[in-house]
Formats: C-alpha cells, sequence, structure tokens
C-alpha cells in the first residue's frame, strides 16, 4: 500500500514538472508578426511650406498733435470709423512761460510805436492839409506809421498763438483741433482725457493720441527660413489660417521677399508680405496670429503611398509588395512630389499592390 501512494506521489511531481516546462515554453514562444499592408491609392498631391506671423492693416497710422499741451476732449472712441479730416481731439496749450514774457514784451514794444507813429501820422496830416509839407514828407511817415500797425498785429497774433495756439486771422484753423489724415478706423487711444501731450517736431516724434489704420486692407507679414525661402517668389498662393477664427481660411498673395534675413534662435529669417484677400462676413482685427501654407508645388489626381512606408537601400527607396498572405518581395521604385504624409509613385507600382507596413507598433513585437 505503501508503495502505491510512493508511486501515485512521484507520478503527480513529474505531471507538475512536464506541464510546467511546456508552459514555460509555450510563454517564450514569440508569436509571428502579422504586417498590415497599404493599398496605392489617387490623391491631391500639394508640396508647401509654413510661414508665422500676424494680420495687420496695410496703412496704420500714429495721429500725433503739432503743439504741446493737455487733452482737453477726445471725440472718438477705439473701434470707430472715420473719414479723413474728422476731429479726433482737442489741446488746451499750456504756454511756455519764457516764450510768453517775451511775446508780452513785444507787444508792449509794438503798442508804443505804434502810439508814436499815429501822433505822427495825425500831425503830418494836418500839415499836408495846410500845404506845410510836401507829400513826399507826408509819405515817409505814413510809411512808419504803417510799419508800426504791421508789427503790433504780428505781436498780437503771436501772443494769441502761444496763448490758444490760433491767431486771429487764421479763421477756424488751429492746431489745437487733432485731425485724421486718412479714411479708417481708430485702433487704439493711448491717452485719456486731462494727458500732457509733447508736439510732433523735428528732434521729438511726439505723443500718439490715436492710431488709424484702413481695416479694408489688410497684409500677413511672416517670416520664413533661410532653407525654405529659395523656393518661393512674389505672386505665389498662400493659404492663411487665423488662430482666433479656425472655421475660416483666408487667401493670400505673396507680394514681398526681404533681400536681407534676420538672426533669430540661431537661423536666419527673411520677411514677408501677403495681400489678404478678405471674407465679405467676416472681420479681421489688427494682430490676429495667422499662419500662412505656401504652395511651391501641386499636383492632382497622382497615384501616391504614404511616405511612412517607404524604404530606402543607402539612397535608392524601395516598398515591399505582397504577393502572397504575409509574403512579401523587395521592389525599387520611382517616387515624385511629396507632401510630407503621402508621397508619389512614379514607376515600380501599379494600382493593385498591396504594400508591407514596416512600421510594427510596440505591443506587436511582445
Amino acid at each position: 500500500m505503501k508503495n502505491i501512494i510512493r508511486i501515485g506521489f512521484f507520478s503527480i511531481l513529474l505531471l507538475l514538472f512536464v506541464y510546467t516546462i511546456w508552459f514555460l515554453y509555450k510563454k517564450s514562444e514569440q508569436k509571428p508578426i502579422v504586417y498590415k499592408n497599404v493599398s496605392v491609392s489617387k490623391n491631391n498631391v500639394v508640396q508647401k511650406t509654413v510661414a508665422t506671423g500676424a494680420v495687420v492693416p496695410r496703412k496704420e497710422i500714429n495721429i500725433k498733435p503739432q503743439v504741446s499741451g493737455i487733452i482737453e476732449k477726445l471725440y472718438v472712441v477705439a473701434g470707430e470709423k472715420i473719414r479723413k479730416g474728422d476731429m479726433i481731439a482737442q489741446i488746451r496749450i499750456i504756454p511756455n512761460m519764457i516764450n510768453l514774457a517775451n511775446a508780452e514784451s513785444r507787444l508792449n514794444r509794438a503798442q508804443l510805436s505804434y502810439e508814436n507813429a499815429k501822433i505822427d501820422i495825425d500831425r503830418n496830416q494836418k500839415l499836408l492839409d495846410a500845404k506845410m509839407i510836401s507829400f513826399s514828407d507826408y509819405q515817409q511817415v505814413k510809411l512808419v506809421y504803417n510799419n508800426a500797425k504791421e508789427e503790433m498785429n504780428a505781436a498780437e497774433n503771436n501772443i494769441q498763438l502761444i496763448k490758444e495756439g490760433v491767431s486771429k486771422n487764421s479763421g477756424k484753423s488751429t492746431n489745437t483741433i487733432v485731425r485724421s489724415t486718412i479714411d479708417g478706423m481708430i485702433l487704439d487711444i493711448p491717452l485719456k482725457e486731462g494727458s500732457s501731450v509733447i508736439e510732433s517736431n523735428t528732434f521729438n516724434e511726439g505723443s500718439t493720441i490715436a492710431i488709424v489704420a484702413d481695416m479694408g486692407e489688410m497684409i500677413f507679414e511672416g517670416k520664413v527660413d533661410e532653407s525654405e525661402v529659395g523656393k518661393i517668389k512674389p505672386g505665389m498662393d498662400l493659404i492663411l489660417t487665423v488662430g482666433a477664427i479656425d472655421t475660416d481660411k483666408f487667401g493670400a498673395i505673396l507680394e514681398y521677399i526681404a533681400p536681407k534675413g534676420v538672426k533669430e534662435n540661431g537661423a536666419i529669417q527673411f520677411q514677408i508680405k501677403a495681400r489678404v484677400e478678405l471674407n465679405k462676413n467676416t472681420f479681421l482685427r489688427a494682430g490676429y496670429s495667422a499662419t500662412a501654407d505656401i504652395v511651391l508645388a501641386r499636383k492632382e489626381s497622382v497615384y501616391t503611398i504614404p511616405e511612412s512606408v517607404l524604404q530606402f537601400d543607402k539612397t535608392v527607396p524601395f516598398v515591399e509588395v505582397e504577393t502572397s498572405p504575409q509574403t512579401f518581395e523587395k521592389r525599387t521604385i520611382k517616387t515624385g512630389l511629396s507632401d510630407g504624409i503621402n508621397i508619389e509613385i512614379i514607376s515600380g507600382l501599379s494600382p493593385s499592390d498591396k504594400v508591407k507596413d514596416p512600421n510594427i507598433a510596440p505591443e506587436e513585437k511582445r
């Protein structure tokens, strides 16, 4: 009885050992890899490069005052459409005290000269009427009188200009009213009523009261890498994608390529400008960031395969074509235009061929 139990026990151990060896063998046995196939298909291949930048108005003007002072009143707000000559702001002049003192002194001297000349002209008029002096003598006195009168008027205009920015002879024309120089839209008003402003002159660009732009004519300003700039030329089509309006695409025509590059982040970048074709129902705001796809080449309805299945023997491209289920043969092909996803097949493949995808997912390799 004991021998039977012993034999049964060792038999069970032997079976467990054999099963363990078989389980470990099966677990370590590598599963066969099943490759996926892709078909040759007809597609449109568009080769393009990408430029990043912004959409800005072609005409954007900084409106600056011609006199220094304080903004007394603003007549417009940002976003308002205006015409050339419309009032934007009124400036209250704060006169320079030295200039004002000199102007007042000049006016006082001119008034004294005028009063003295008037006395002379009145006296000589009586002498002329009495025929006690000649007409030529009288003309000399009258010339002095007229000069004194003109000098007094000039001194009065000068002091009025210093105080108010307008002379009595200028009518409605005044430098204290700031007007728009173009038709457009007010993009921004950096200053508020009560702010001090400096006039624009040869030594100072002056304070900007308003920024006006023609929003009916927009351009794309971007930059292209030096490796791509040789492939583009004025007149090329661009497709703009505006970050804030992802539902619409905008066409553009390349107009300008900078002759000189600028180094940015270790790479040479060239500025480009393109005229944007606006949509009637979409309003583009100045400064929208945008991405431009520049079409370098295009081919319609050509046979293509995904570029990811392409393999290379040194520099010669080839693919593996399925001849029977999971059996492939190497075939050299000639390729054409690529858009980074699909590549044109010029020769080496037929529309019915199935091409092996050599890219195996990590989980399939295990």
